[in-house]
């Protein structure tokens, strides 16, 4: 039977803005469908949601992240850590994992800037759940 949970990793880093994307997820997906884990920052989303998908519990697991760039040229190389790890975990296991982890080039702290992301959040949420929901539905039409 193919299961119709969902698991929503997020960071909680900049979490104003990445729980933005859970809501989005909602708009398509049911709350009581979803299960939701917190993780200290991105870099820890691969490894949880590799565990995650490899329980076979869930249809998908959505990663949802904000990686900025604080003054180091750290960002980058995290940002494609993370992509890189979420893309193994789903190869690995089997289930879709989905990511909703962004790197802008301009961001600012400000009022302005946070409006700005926390709607392209939103969006990024809806974009997983419709990622999520029509990937299910496709592998079930072949597997049937």
């Amino acid at each position: 039977m193919t299961p119709t949970r969902y698991a929503f990793v997020k960071a909680s880093w900049h979490a104003d803005i990445v729980d933005r994307a859970l809501d989005g997820f909602h708009q398509l997906i049911p709350p009581e469908q979803i299960d939701v884990f917190d993780v200290p920052g991105a870099f820890e989303m691969p490894l949880l949601s590799r565990d995650l998908a490899a329980t076979g519990r869930y249809a998908a697991v959505v990663a949802a992240a904000f990686v900025v760039d604080g003054g180091i040229y750290r960002h980058e190389f995290v940002a494609q850590a993370v992509v890189d790890g979420l893309m193994r975990a789903g190869m690995d296991t089997g289930v879709p994992v989905l990511s909703v982890s962004l790197t802008p080039h301009q961001y600012q702290e400000t009022e302005h800037h946070k409006q700005i992301y926390r709607a392209h959040f939103v969006e990024k949420g809806r974009e997983a759940a419709k990622a999520a929901l029509t990937i299910g539905k496709t592998r079930a039409a072949f597997a049937a």
